[in-house]
């Protein structure tokens, strides 16, 4: 069996499946003991559990500290990546003509507001258009209203690039989740039978970018994209991951999901100073070659576009990454009609993001079959790849958690010996002290979340007002959109209720919706 094809426990026998099994529930299990051993140790050790909290409370400021640096550092150099002129440096490298760039955009009930405004953004760039391949992947279980949408948008930009393809994915193909990864490889086979194999273009002379319906490429996108390919060391053995910015539809979200798109925004900014630890997500680009190699994506993942990296990852034996390019594309922040309807779209958002750590047990798996033919290099960055997951997994479902909640449960269930204890009477404050201080991290966010505001119209003065303002309401929505969607997402690989794939509403105002 093909193991690197895997995407859940029931796909495999015997001793396969039981302990992939295993490996499903293990990320769940070690949130909630830890959520478990500090509401018993509590009780029974309150002492040993309150010096705990204080430890942790210590380590989390250091960590707001760690990655404050970490973001300032990444914005600075995403300011200096804007401001570069990129045409010029791809068109100084040799081999720049014969690229062609692919840009799949799988869509399924997206307007077409929302998709003209994706094409558009390819369109901006002003690198030569014969050598774009655009494929607007629609869904068969779209309907007619799919059919009319695709046919206008067909209409509208078939002659605006060197080649453009509408194709569809049927529905109720056997063995695949309706999903965006079963689309875009439909998308991709098509492709590959109907022009790139016919027109005999060579496999390594081709880019692919992947973008989410709502994506919007700046400018300059596919010339810095160009000139990473033709320069990185590796560049059949790389994706390229650009910075997701929330800025399509800023002034119409409600508060809590303007907070929260930015707040991965940042995170992904962070993430990027740290490439050993990076893995692909939402839109970015990759090589025809690799895509080709790994018979494409997965067509029965939720987290596809996490997934290839690391079936790239596994299929190389260790050699293939994620290099960082500092550069952004704009995205729409999760929002339907009403701020209720939003709120709850948000939180499904937030949870099949969480639905990540299926990659965990992948991982996990296919390291074991491979071990023993591994080099020793490559064993190191497997290591090091699980240890990242698991470790960044636990800190999304239980973090928050802890410093917000879990930490006063020694005051609550320690019983009258603690509470009559020195230490008692100071765990509230020592715990304000530490917490305070990591106000730090917030106000950093605020302060760069206005920074990174798109340029062009101003809005009113009040709104930059607002945008600081709302940053006061991060730890609830660290726990409401953060660590209770994540820890549901574990919980239910924990027990084998495996997640279909949910499509983020992308509702803006006034937009056509056909």
């Amino acid at each position: 069996m093909d193991y690197l094809k895997v995407s859940k426990a029931t796909d495999l026998q015997g001793t396969d499946k039981r302990w992939y099994r295993f490996l499903e529930m293990l990320p769940g299990l070690l949130s909630w003991g830890t959520i478990v051993a500090l509401l018993i140790l509590s009780y029974a050790q309150p002492v040993g559990t309150a010096i705990f909290i204080i430890l942790f409370d210590i380590y989390w400021l250091f960590l707001v500290v760690f990655l404050g640096i970490h973001l300032l550092v990444s914005y600075r150099l995403m300011k200096k990546q804007l401001a570069v002129d990129w045409k010029s440096k791809a068109l100084a490298q040799n081999g720049w003509k014969d690229l062609y760039h692919v840009v799949i955009i799988p869509t399924y009930t997206e307007s077409l507001t929302v998709m003209r405004s994706t094409l558009e953004g390819v369109l901006a760039s002003d690198y030569p258009r014969d050598r774009f391949i655009v494929v607007v992947a629609m869904e068969e279980r779209a309907g007619e209203a799919g059919v009319e949408r695709a046919k206008i948008i067909e209409t509208e930009y078939k002659e605006k690039f060197g080649r453009f393809l509408i194709t569809v994915h049927p529905d109720g193909i056997e063995g695949e989740l309706k999903g965006k990864g079963a689309n875009q490889a439909w998308a991709a086979k098509e492709l590959k039978r109907l022009i790139i194999d016919p027109e005999k273009i060579d496999y390594d002379k081709i880019l692919v970018s992947v973008f989410d319906a709502d994506t919007v490429a700046y400018p300059d996108y596919f010339y810095c994209l160009t000139y990473y390919f033709l320069t990185v060391e590796h560049p059949y053995r790389s994706s390229f991951q650009p910075i997701p910015v929330y800025h399509n539809n800023l002034w119409q979200a409600p508060f809590f999901a303007r907070v929260a798109a930015f707040s991965n925004t940042f995170w992904q900014m962070m993430q990027q100073l740290r490439p050993e630890k990076l893995a692909t997500y939402s839109s970015h680009s990759m090589t025809w070659r690799a895509l080709v190699d790994i018979g494409f994506w997965s067509t029965n993942m939720v987290s596809e576009d996490s997934r290839i990296f690391w079936h790239c990852f596994c299929y190389y034996k260790g050699d293939y990454r994620v290099e960082p390019m500092y550069f952004p594309v704009s995205m729409d922040i999760c929002m339907d009609k009403g701020v209720w309807r939003t709120g709850g779209n948000l939180y499904r958002q937030q949870r099949r993001w969480g639905w990540g750590v299926e990659n965990i047990p992948y991982l996990l798996f296919n390291t074991g079959k491979q071990w023993p033919t591994l080099p020793g290099s490559a064993k190191k960055r497997y290591l090091n790849h699980i240890f990242v997951q698991l470790y960044g997994f636990h800190s999304w479902a239980t973090n928050a958690l802890i410093t917000s909640i879990l930490g006063w449960l020694p005051l609550l269930l320690g019983g009258d010996r603690f509470n009559a204890t020195v230490l008692s009477s100071n765990l509230p404050g020592v715990t304000k002290f530490f917490m305070t201080l990591a106000m730090v991290g917030m106000i950093l966010s605020a302060v760069i979340s206005v920074l990174i505001l798109p340029t062009g119209k101003k809005p009113a003065w009040w709104k930059y007002i607002v945008m600081l303002v709302q940053w006061i309401f991060l730890p609830v929505v660290i726990i409401l959109f953060g660590a209770i969607p994540g820890l549901e997402a574990q919980t239910r690989l924990m027990f084998g209720k495996y997640m279909g794939f949910w499509v983020t509403p992308k509702h803006r105002e006034s937009e056509e919706q056909i």
